[in-house]
């Protein structure tokens, strides 16, 4: 005989927190310090990645996730997965960060919408969309937050 739980997967929660001495971000540049470090010099000129940083409600870091690495010209950016791993570890604010391998530090239409659609998926649930850094090989970077795009 098969038990229920047999059939279905069962879902456990837990929350563990390692705030400790996890850095605090208050600026774009702080940001940007924390996130280059995800963009290997040797294929940031080579391909697009995408990575997200988690923040707490006093914008302490929470963890920092590789959301995908693509092309030369793109990569996925699945808001559902943001959304899901902000919602797992408890985030109140996401920094995203992406890579243009070109050096162009413009964003483009696709760039703008899927900020849009970020922030808006964000509002459903609390959470708040404090940036978006373009970083380029030149290791510099544009952020949506300063330049008013957000």
């Amino acid at each position: 005989m098969i038990k229920s739980k047999d059939k279905v997967a069962e879902i456990e929660i837990s929350y563990r927190p390692a705030i400790g001495r996890k850095p605090v971000v208050v600026s774009s540049l702080d940001a940007y310090t924390e996130l280059i470090e995800f963009f290997p010099t040797d294929t940031i000129a080579l391909q697009e990645r995408v990575v997200v940083m988690y923040l707490n409600r006093a914008n302490r870091v929470l963890g920092i996730y590789e959301l995908s690495k693509g092309g030369m010209t793109s990569t996925v950016v699945d808001i559902r997965l943001i959304l899901s791993v902000a919602l797992k570890i408890s985030a109140v604010g996401i920094i995203l960060a992406h890579n243009h391998p070109s050096g162009n530090l413009q964003p483009s239409t696709n760039d703008k919408d899927i900020t849009n659609k970020i922030k808006e998926a964000c509002k459903y649930f609390d959470i708040r969309l404090h940036d978006h850094l373009i970083v380029v090989p030149e290791r510099t970077y544009y952020s949506f937050a300063d330049e008013g795009s957000l």
